[in-house]
């Protein structure tokens, strides 16, 4: 059965590094044999058909990545099914804010409460996280550039083990409805 899904390539086209023209990636794509493939801005989402399951996906596409471009990328695969969870799922209003101050972090697993228990909340208000369905979502009043918990939230000895990119809740909300058409 043909499932249409999102690929979230983490760390492209980010300050001149891992440069990856939608363009070519849409049509590395397409010589995988997936269907549909359309890119969402220059960040790294691309939105495609395919009977395959996500992990086996995720892998393919970021080997034909290495193999064409020169340079490892981590992807993570997801269907439209879990995309509108993780937004039906949002803990604060995402309709009151402005969607520069909510992110969600996709992690290529379930994560525990535990991994981020060095990080106290308190000391980061107004700003908070909250764990979801191998998801992180974090509210930053004053945007991600000047948050000061998505730095904390981001160390490396944190996400050890884990594969995780960050998406604003306009992208998170895009996916959703493009992997949904």
């Amino acid at each position: 059965m043909t499932t249409t899904y999102a690929a979230l390539l983490r760390g492209i086209n980010v300050g001149g590094a891992k440069k990856v023209p939608m363009a070519e990636l849409r049509t590395l794509m397409e010589g995988l044999g997936y269907g549909d493939v359309r890119t969402y801005l220059q960040s790294g989402n691309a939105v495609f058909s395919s009977d395959g399951d996500e992990e086996s996906l995720a892998e393919e596409l970021s080997g034909a990545i290495e193999k064409h471009f020169g340079f490892g990328v981590g992807v993570l695969v997801r269907d439209h099914a879990y995309l509108r969870a993780v937004r039906e799922a949002c803990p604060f209003p995402a309709a009151e804010l402005e969607a520069r101050q909510l992110h969600v972090t996709y992690f290529s697993h379930p994560v525990d409460a535990e991994r981020f228990a060095s990080v106290e909340p308190a000391s980061f208000l107004p700003e908070e996280f909250r764990l979801g369905d191998r998801v992180l979502y974090l509210y930053a009043p004053d945007g991600l550039g000047r948050s000061k918990l998505a730095e904390a939230l981001a160390k490396p000895r944190l996400l050890k083990g884990v594969l995780a990119t960050s998406r604003n809740w306009n992208t998170v909300v895009k996916l959703e409805e493009l992997t949904g058409a």
